[in-house]
């Protein structure tokens, strides 16, 4: 149970050892059953859920416009990405100094404007925790019609590792299936950056 869980490691091992439904249910006092059934992205879809009211309605508005918040120094000024500096531009400001690695997709309508851009995972890459069925999931919710990947490496070098081409080839090839391309993959380092689609590693 949750309730033994926090009683015995709390915040010890940071909060990486809680499922999403765990975190849901801290975030918004719920019960696990009810926090299974919870849409975060929509809050106002989840009023019909027992034990879900108004107040636990409004608490999670409040933690999305935090999330916004804290993404807000994305570089809005980029609407459209026409190359791979576009998209580094884009979410630098964001990835740079983070102590973890940070898996996200940048979300592209079929001109490549900018539809949103989403946190998959944090924490150390490997194939079971970059799920193509997390990213992919993103892209189908806002009918995306491509994406690019983007993740940090708090080295500060962005030059990639073994992992990082696996994942890359796993993705790619789930957005073909799904048809939603990958358009590339952004390495984001200390001042600069690694693409995949530039260095020839994209088709």
């Amino acid at each position: 149970m949750l309730k033994d869980k926090v009683k015995q490691y709390g915040t010890s091992y940071g909060m990486e050892i809680y499922s999403d439904t765990e975190l849901v249910a801290l975030m918004t006092g719920v019960s696990e059953d009810a926090a299974q059934d919870i849409d975060m992205e929509y809050p106002l879809m989840n009023s019909s859920i027992k034990g879900v009211g108004a107040h636990t309605v409004m608490v999670m508005e409040a933690i999305n416009e935090y999330a916004r918040r804290k993404y807000e120094h994305l570089d809005e000024s980029v609407l459209t990405v026409h190359s791979p500096e576009d998209a580094y531009r884009y979410t630098h400001g964001k990835l740079e100094h983070e102590p973890k690695e940070h898996f996200c997709v940048i979300l592209l309508d079929t001109k490549n404007h900018i539809l949103g851009f989403r946190e998959v995972s944090v924490g150390s890459l490997s194939a079971s925790i970059v799920h193509p069925r997390e990213v992919m999931v993103e892209a189908v919710k806002a009918h995306a019609a491509s994406v690019i990947l983007v993740h940090n490496h708090p080295s500060g070098d962005p030059t990639p590792s073994r992992e990082d081409t696996e994942i890359t080839e796993h993705l790619v090839k789930a957005g073909k299936v799904l048809c939603i391309p990958v358009l590339d993959h952004i390495i984001v380092g200390l001042g600069k950056f690694f693409s995949f689609k530039g260095k020839g590693l994209i088709g």
